[in-house]
């Protein structure tokens, strides 16, 4: 008799992203460039990111607040919007 055990998925801790934890969207609630931006970030193929909703944090606000979305990655790099997919790709492969 063979035993299958679920897979659990664990939220990652709210920490600034690493090579690990992959990509992070920085974003607002109700934001329709930022649903373009995942739609993007799916036609490119690209790892899902990271939701980070800056709404409620005064920091992410003043760092973010004109920019979202912003995509970045473990290493640091940040793609702003605007962003298509095959510059997405082209971002992630550099």
């Amino acid at each position: 008799m063979t035993r299958r055990v679920a897979d659990v998925k664990v939220a990652a801790p709210n920490l600034p992203p690493t090579p690990m934890t992959g990509l992070v969207l920085y974003q607002r609630d109700d934001c329709h460039l930022c649903d373009q931006a995942l739609e993007v970030l799916a036609l490119a193929r690209a790892p899902e990111p990271r939701s980070v909703f800056i709404d409620d944090d005064a920091e992410l606000e003043a760092r973010y607040g004109v920019r979202v979305p912003v995509l970045r990655d473990g290493r640091g790099r940040e793609l702003d919007w605007p962003f298509d997919a095959a510059g997405v790709r082209h971002w992630l492969g550099a």
